[in-house]
């Protein structure tokens, strides 16, 4: 991997990482389109450069996130991500062997499309509409619906935006809290992927993800400009997302799933 296709892999990460129609599965048929041979560093480097994405939420609601005087913002937070933790950890293996069909990464794509054509006629009559609004319980709940983007290809921010509407929250309410969510459990999977985890033990060289960026200059470059790119372009991503999801709900999100999804199963079932 060169770093012009690292870039484009990492517009793709910071354009669908906050988008319900799931950066996983965009990263992976990019990559497949570009020719890209599945090494472990490719893997690590589309889990890792989820760390510039999550560092543009960090910046669009810094006065959210650095505001001392909302102490339960941060135990709303901690709470949620705990599912997350737990069965990532437990289902790590599953997760990365699934990675590679992209016939059933396809598949999960327009299920996951048809869900959301409608999402808006299930939740209807909203009553929490902020942050504050969101109970402890509420915060849990749709930590354990995030849970279920542990399968490729469902998008981690639609399962906890429709978490959230479930819980009563309007559609930019459910949006925003996913936004939260997104940077204990990013983070935690950034830093399991790069300091932790030990990619290809199957391999003659197993290596942690660190090892495996330290191990050339050309990595260190595709690592660092991959992250910064994903964070400015994220960072652009998210206002525009609010104000689609604001105006026109899910149905044009359902429509392009489907539709990519059905035109990647033709690809991968009768070209590759």
């Amino acid at each position: 991997m060169d770093l012009i296709k690292a870039i484009i892999i990492a517009i793709v990460e910071g354009l669908t990482e906050y988008l319900p129609i799931s950066s996983t599965a965009h990263m992976g048929f990019t990559a497949n389109l570009m020719g890209l041979e599945e090494t472990e560093f490719l893997k690590m480097f589309q889990v890792s450069i989820q760390f510039g994405a999550i560092l543009s939420v960090v910046v669009a609601y810094w006065k959210k996130f650095f505001d001392l005087n909302n102490i339960q913002f941060y135990f709303k937070l901690a709470f949620a991500v705990v599912p997350a933790l737990v069965l990532g950890y437990l289902f790590d293996d599953k997760i990365e062997a699934v990675l590679g069909n992209q016939i059933a990464i396809s598949s999960v794509l327009v299920l996951g499309g048809v869900v959301l054509l409608f999402a808006d006629k299930w939740f209807k009559n909203p009553k929490i509409d902020d942050e504050k609004g969101i109970t402890i319980r509420n915060a849990v709940t749709i930590g354990f619906w995030q849970c279920l983007a542990m399968m490729p290809g469902t998008s981690r921010s639609a399962a906890s935006i429709i978490g959230g509407m479930a819980q009563g929250l309007t559609r930019k309410a459910a949006a925003e809290f996913s936004f939260f969510l997104a940077v204990p459990t990013m983070l935690a999977v950034t830093v399991y992927s790069v300091f932790v985890k030990t990619w290809g033990k199957e391999t003659a060289n197993p290596q942690k993800g660190y090892e495996m960026i330290m191990s050339s200059q050309d990595h260190i470059m595709i690592f660092v400009v991959g992250n910064i790119v994903a964070f400015i372009v994220a960072l652009i991503a998210i206002k525009a997302f609010i104000g689609v999801l604001n105006k026109y709900g899910f149905k044009p999100w359902g429509w392009y799933r489907i539709f990519v999804g059905v035109a990647l199963l033709i690809y991968f079932y009768f070209f590759k």
